[in-house]
């Protein structure tokens, strides 16, 4: 059984990608950690259980689809939406990004971020990233000190600049009026 002392978070599932199981998930390890057949491991109902990768393809700078063994539909991935991804720590050395920061981490270190908006200019700060649902949100902070909540997904994500600490997003068109 796998313990929660053996593991660490790499990631998360994001949605699921056409038809036959494969799921967009956002990694912040070198994908040969999966390619090697090292397991994703994801908590199911309170149980760390591994998943082998059958494939995995670059969608992105931290994107990528990957095909589980055993999730052959849609249906199946769907239950795994939005799950954090976790790596057994002892094989994960030799799998970090070369430009990996341990200060670096792709959800909760992108506090203090700039997000920019590419209609609306900047809009504020990252305070807090809120996963605790289903749908996991920026809160940034504006210059006038307003809350706003923005959802953290790739869809509306045009560009990362780490150097600059900015997210770079294209938002549809009234979101920012509903906060």
């Amino acid at each position: 059984m796998i313990t929660e002392e053996e593991i660490t978070s790499v990631g998360k599932l994001l949605k699921t990608h056409a038809l036959k199981g494969e799921m967009n998930m956002m990694l912040d390890i070198d994908p040969g950690y999966l390619e090697d057949g090292n397991p994703a491991i994801l908590d199911i109902d309170g149980i760390y259980v591994p998943f082998y990768a059958e494939s995995v393809r670059t969608k992105g700078s931290f994107s990528y689809l990957v095909k589980f063994e055993g999730i052959d539909s849609e249906i199946e991935a769907k239950k795994l939406v939005n799950k954090a991804v976790y790596a057994l720590r002892d094989r994960l050395k030799e799998f970090m990004l070369d430009n990996y920061d341990e200060e670096y981490a792709l959800y909760d270190d992108l506090i203090g971020w700039t997000i920019e908006e590419a209609e609306a200019g900047v809009i504020g700060k990252v305070v807090e990233i809120d996963t605790n649902t289903e749908n996991e949100l920026f809160i940034v902070e504006t210059p006038e000190g307003k809350t706003v909540y923005i959802p953290l997904t790739e869809d509306f994500i045009e560009k990362m600049d780490e150097d600059g600490k900015t997210v770079y997003m294209r938002l549809p068109d009234g979101l920012l009026d509903l906060n």
